[in-house]
């Protein structure tokens, strides 16, 4: 009497719940400033070999086909949609959107630490230095930038040179610079929440500079990008994927109903 079925299906119930905890977060992060959605990858189990292919039949020729039997599925990986998310316009000078590739560096206070970015909604803190406008942690920009307090108004180029006005002062004062950074490989970088990213082996050490240099993009003043979830794709895969969870609950009752067939015939 073979359960195999059972736990087979069991594989598929497994991989589709975890797809649809992808699914659950690339929505509940809709309106999330500078979110790059998820895909979950699959990839099918070992497989149980019972004729391999080729095998000489009773004249000696080799067979054309085997028989296999497959084991079940799991979730390879899940990998990051870097494509650019739409920009929204929000009028407010501090506020910096991404157009391109790279990410704002910035470095946590508790540890120290570099960090990225693509969530431009920035602030200004008590000491007078950018920062991501969060309520959780004061992240600073690397390298920092200091606006003057009698400022009167700011502008980011798109280059990321940041400039002010002053009082008594005709021409704009130029008092930092703001700094992209870029990867080989952006999948790779560590998800660590806030918005925020980490360096790992996997993505290959950053690579900084000024923006729209060497490849990076260009700041946008007064701008925001959105996430880039769709959300008709996600509500076509969150159905597809309850459908296929469902099947699969459906063969390990029909297989467990297979086995109490058997098991009652047994009696007789």
């Amino acid at each position: 009497m073979s359960v195999q079925s059972l736990y087979t299906a069991a594989t598929g119930m497994g991989a589709m719940e975890t797809k649809l905890d992808v699914i659950a977060n690339n929505l509940a992060n809709i309106n999330t400033t500078g979110f790059k959605k998820d895909r979950a990858n699959f990839e099918d189990l070992l497989y149980r070999t019972e004729v391999y292919p080729g095998v000489k039949d009773t004249t000696g020729n080799p067979t054309a086909v085997g028989t296999q039997v497959g084991l079940g599925v799991r979730i390879t990986s899940t990998q990051t949609d870097q494509r650019q998310g739409t920009l929204q316009q929000t009028g407010r000078d501090l506020d910096v959107a991404i157009r391109g590739s790279g990410f704002l560096r910035v470095v946590d206070p508790s540890t120290q630490d570099t960090m990225f970015t693509r969530a431009g909604n920035l602030d200004i803190n008590a000491n007078g230095q950018l920062v991501v406008g969060s309520a959780q942690t004061g992240r600073l920009l690397d390298p920092p930038v200091n606006i003057p307090n009698d400022a009167t108004a700011m502008v980011i180029n798109g280059n990321g040179e940041v400039m002010v006005q002053q009082p008594g002062q005709v021409e704009l004062a130029t008092v930092g610079q703001i700094q992209l950074a870029q990867f080989i490989n952006p999948d790779g970088l560590l998800k660590v929440g806030e918005n925020m990213y980490m360096e790992t082996d996997a993505s290959g050490p950053e690579q900084a500079g000024n923006p729209g240099e060497e490849g990076l993009g260009s700041l946008v003043q007064g701008n925001l990008e959105a996430s880039n979830v769709e959300p008709v794709q996600e509500l076509i895969d969150l159905i597809t994927t309850q459908r296929a969870f469902e099947l699969n609950s459906q063969a390990i009752q029909a297989g467990d109903q297979i086995m109490q067939n058997i098991s009652n015939l047994r009696r007789f």
